[in-house]
């Protein structure tokens, strides 16, 4: 969250009192706020200054939610604080059009060009302001604080204030190639081309990205071709502000325009309190390329409705309309029961509030004007009973089993890079399983993992002066796409381990299986065995990933009918193609070569007649993961130096439905 750092001096006496800290940390808890940081006291610093030592004003850390963008400075805490505290009432922010009217309102003008760029464009007029030192400093470090937070370090919105005695209206929003644009930059001493600050200037260098590669750059200019800011880099020198600036001209520029909406209320607002006429801000009319005329800022207050009952159901308390509204009036809103149903709080929420979308929102400020601690404490009218997902509750029992076991459990990321999921496994990646990540912001983090593999090895590479064997294993979630689901994707429960040593300790891999599924009672039985309705074989399988003749596949037969279809319960590690049907399987010829039976063809045939076939159960036994030794390629591209065994498969299959714990068992 936002921390903001605010002059004590300076907001006690804003408040009207010296606070201890303890008495200020008590009344930011009960704000909805937190003191994060007391730096220094008055008694330290004038300690300090007796002794010669160089000291500054002691200062208070404030811990904000992100939300709250109208506490992003100290003039907005205090006035929030002091409507908490119920010293002053909601300010009534006022626009104020100059003489004349309407008609003579100060007029900016967007060109169709920055469509390409920067599309919206609001502007504000603070007239008659008084700024000393610490106030100038706070209207500059609210931008700044605005520019972090919810304008996403200028992306989405860039803020631009000016001296407007310096200009000339009426003012054009415009956006032009890189080579056309000639200014003085903010705190130099000559023009620059666009193309040269792009090049020349490292202290922009973090903001340069965002308009870099369009081939037009936004530029606002004024009657007398003046340039005021080339949003969201820099603005120009010519309309710079300083402590005896008395009216001052705010531009901003978007790409979102609900953003840009309440970044111009929040600068407008919250420094309309240096002006003359306090809490006044003077419009100014924006034409669109439209033709479309609108005027700017929108300080309106919104309207909603929130039910009397459903505050005190939430809160436990059994209060009035005209209570409710006393509390919403502490935090800024304004609240009277409506004349129609006494139910209803007709709620108007001040432009300073944009954090206010739902009831909910109206119920939790009535709580805390309410107070947290004061909210009674009483036992829920129902009793419930908590008890694991079934998925849960299987994932412990592997767990614990090869905990148990001697293995020791591991938890890596589910986000993996592309290669690890695929390349670095001699898989390939057919863009129809993994979920990929459209912007991810490293190469480390680019898909969901489809396997726990890549996170298996990766914990050994990092282990590698562990003394041998090193033997890990994790029961987590992966993920594939299924274009069948609402949200495209789904998750599904696997189990993996890996053994590494000197040799490679198949057989200890198949021993942890069998300890599992024995655990899972699920028995051990023959592929050729047709009459077993129940249990678990393998069978021998090439698999890139692991070294040839040295993998197989894990299948499993449930009994009776799966609870779902396989699609759901199951996703083998590996692709259907490269879990072939059988160690026998063999392309279909096609063309002439169809027509005629191959030697091959008639060995099967006979074996047919007098062999019970194979392949015929196969389609009733599910394929839920792999085994075996992992390929030397796979090893090396993880820099491991000692052969490994791994096992994953798909423990949905083995979920049975758990009875609540409140049912009548009998």
């Amino acid at each position: 969250m936002p921390t903001v750092a605010v002059d004590k001096e300076d907001l006690y006496q804003r408040l009207g009192k010296v606070y201890t800290t303890e008495e200020f940390d008590h009344l930011c808890f009960e704000f909805g706020i937190e003191l994060d940081d007391d730096l220094q006291t008055t008694a330290e610093v004038e300690e300090a200054a007796r002794n010669g030592q160089p000291t500054e004003r002691p200062q208070l850390k404030i811990e904000i939610p992100a939300n709250r963008y109208d506490l992003l400075c100290i003039e907005g805490i205090a006035r929030a604080l002091r409507v908490f505290l119920q010293k002053d009432k909601t300010p009534a922010y006022r626009l104020v059009f100059p003489t004349g009217g309407e008609a003579n309102l100060l007029t900016a003008t967007i060109a169709p060009e920055t469509a390409q760029v920067r599309p919206f464009f609001a502007c504000a007029i603070l007239r008659n302001v008084k700024f000393t030192p610490r106030s100038y400093a706070s209207f500059i470090d609210l931008q700044d604080k605005l520019h972090q937070n919810i304008c996403r370090r200028r992306q989405l919105v860039a803020i631009g204030t000016h001296d407007l005695d310096t200009l000339k209206p009426p003012f054009r929003y415009e956006a032009r190639a890189p080579k056309n644009i000639k200014f003085m930059p903010l705190n130099k001493t000559k023009e620059y081309t666009a193309e040269e600050l792009m090049t020349s200037e490292k202290h922009l260098a973090k903001y340069l990205p965002i308009i870099r590669d369009s081939p037009v750059y936004p530029i606002i200019y004024d009657s007398q071709e003046r340039v005021l800011s080339m949003p969201p880099i820099i603005n120009s020198e010519h309309s710079k502000i300083t402590l005896d600036t008395k009216n001052i001209f705010v531009d901003v520029t978007a790409t979102d325009e609900t953003k840009l909406n309440i970044v111009v209320n929040m600068v407008a607002t919250m420094f309309s309190e240096y002006a003359a006429d306090q809490y006044t801000i003077e419009p100014v009319r924006v034409v669109y390329p439209s033709g479309k005329s609108v005027i700017y800022p929108d300080i309106s207050s919104r309207h909603t409705t929130a039910r009397v009952s459903y505050i005190n159901g939430c809160t436990g308390l059994s209060l009035k309309a005209e209570e409710i509204g006393t509390l919403l009036q502490r935090m800024s809103l304004i609240a009277h029961p409506s004349p129609i149903d006494p139910d209803n709080l007709l709620v108007e929420i001040p432009c300073t509030r944009p954090d206010i979308f739902h009831e909910c929102d109206i119920m939790e400020d009535a709580a805390i004007g309410y107070g947290f601690n004061n909210l009674p404490k009483t036992f829920p009218a129902t009793g419930t009973v908590a008890q694991p997902l079934a998925v849960s509750k299987l994932s412990d029992l592997v767990r614990r089993e090869w905990a148990m076991a001697g293995w020791v459990e591991v938890l890596p990321l589910i986000l993996c890079s592309h290669d690890e999921n695929f390349g670095w496994l001699n898989r390939v990646d057919d863009n129809k399983t993994a979920v990929k990540l459209a912007n991810p912001k490293t190469a480390e983090y680019q898909v969901i993992r489809t396997s726990l593999l890549p996170g298996l090895l990766k914990t050994i590479r990092e282990n590698r002066k562990h003394p041998l064997p090193v033997k890990i294993f994790e029961a987590s979630d992966v993920a594939f796409k299924d274009p069948a689901l609402e949200r495209q994707a789904r998750n599904v429960r696997h189990a993996g381990a890996v053994w590494c040593n000197k040799t490679a300790g198949f057989e200890v891999v198949c021993g942890l299986l069998d300890r599992i599924m024995a655990m899972l009672e699920v028995p051990r039985i023959l592929a050729s065995d047709k009459k077993a309705k129940h249990g678990y074989y393998l069978l021998e399988n090439e698999d890139p990933t692991f070294f040839p003749g040295r993998a197989a596949k894990i299948l499993y037969r449930l009994k009776g009918n799966p609870p779902f279809s396989s699609s759901q319960m199951s996703q083998s590690p590996l692709t259907d193609t490269q879990h072939p049907t059988g160690p026998a399987f063999v392309t279909s010829p096609t063309g002439a070569e169809a027509t005629k039976p191959s030697t091959f063809d008639n060995l099967k045939s006979t074996l047919s007649s007098v062999l019970p076939s194979i392949g015929s159960s196969l389609p009733k036994d599910l394929d839920i993961g792999v085994i075996g030794i992992l390929h030397p390629s796979v090893l090396e591209k993880f820099e491991i130096n000692f052969p490994c065994s791994a096992l994953e498969f798909t423990l949905e299959p083995f979920m049975q439905e758990i009875t609540p714990v409140w049912a009548d068992e009998s």
